[in-house]
């Protein structure tokens, strides 16, 4: 049910304790884990060691432009914005580029055995101090266009979807690390903006969805990530979504409303998410006691979101595809 943050660039004696529960079911990797590719291999490598038997996730947000944890020996990835930017005077090839961003992320990082990058961001571009430039576009039917194309970018390299940050992030001020956020609309008003990259993003077999801390106050009291008439009633009942819930980092400043560590990950699994993210090393060991008595995430859920088969790092490079995406997308980044 928990996916977790470690704090350096090798595995201590308490990160192994950690990873071997079994509540735990997956790691995510961020900048301080990171110096080359040859040494994130080998983390990559040393945490399997940890659940060689078990369905295990080794996760990171490789999205591109201000976030992209993995740097040197892999390809610079322009922001989305850049793409959303494009389709105003070539629609064709924005979509291409997307289709594209997908498959050279997902490659690179499946190369290293990472299963999933938490992408691609569905959120409308709208101001939101968080979001940014890693949203594609403000208007919904082109942001929905452009994370389709992305979608099938991941999956032709082996790599499991995660649409965030849903109902939608991108249209509130608010940066969720460190204040609250609330939405004033109403859910219709949300159905014909935020949602709509959402809902077609499941049509195109998105196999996992990360919620926001946000608040909408004409649907429920309570953020998305902990409210059941969001993830129960709207995402799995009205929308239909089977896929895995994701819960955003617990460690969020908005997603203090619910109480401690633990009544944050109880709310969390009560509203109805499948996994949990604990990114900060700082509470990862209050997480994982808390937790011991709950029941792990089914093996078959798990196992859903792993990385299909993919090359070995030389065998991606002597992909000429590789070549040829990067040069299209380096053009993004001048």
């Amino acid at each position: 049910m928990l996916i977790i943050g470690i704090p350096g660039r090798t595995l201590s004696d308490e990160d192994r304790v950690y990873l071997s529960s079994p509540q735990v079911s997956g790691v995510i990797l961020f900048s301080r884990n990171f110096s080359n590719r040859d040494q994130i291999t080998e983390l990559v490598d040393d945490i399997r060691m940890e659940r060689p038997d078990d369905p295990f996730l080794i996760c990171v947000d490789q999205e591109g432009g201000p976030v992209q944890r993995f740097r040197e020996g892999f390809t610079r990835l322009p922001a989305l914005s850049r793409i959303g930017a494009l389709h105003a005077t070539d629609p064709k090839r924005a979509i291409a580029l997307a289709e594209d961003h997908g498959w050279l992320m997902a490659s690179e990082m499946r190369a290293i055995d990472i299963d999933l990058s938490f992408a691609p961001v569905s959120d409308l571009a709208r101001g939101n101090l968080a979001i940014g430039e890693r949203a594609f576009h403000a208007d919904p039917a082109v942001v929905s266009e452009l994370v389709q194309a992305y979608a099938r970018g991941m999956h032709l390299a082996g790599m499991a979807v995660t649409l965030k940050h849903f109902p939608g992030h991108g249209s509130v001020v608010a940066d969720t690390h460190f204040d609250v956020a609330h939405d004033p609309r109403t859910l219709d008003e949300l159905r014909t903006s935020d949602l709509v990259p959402f809902v077609d993003g499941f049509a195109s077999g998105a196999e996992a969805v990360m919620l926001a801390h946000v608040t909408y106050p004409e649907v429920d009291a309570l953020a998305a990530g902990y409210s059941r008439t969001w993830i129960t009633d709207i995402l799995r009942q009205q929308l239909g979504f089977g896929g895995l819930v994701i819960g955003d980092d617990i460690g969020m400043a908005a997603a203090e409303s619910m109480g401690s560590i633990p009544e944050r990950i109880q709310a969390h699994l009560d509203a109805g998410c499948d996994l949990i993210l604990a990114c900060s090393p700082a509470i990862v060991e209050e997480a994982v006691t808390s937790t011991l008595h709950l029941k792990p995430c089914a093996a078959a859920r798990v196992e859903s979101l792993r990385g299909a088969v993919a090359p070995t790092w030389e065998g991606l490079l002597d992909n000429p595809k590789r070549d040829e995406v990067a040069a299209r997308l380096a053009a993004l980044c001048t």
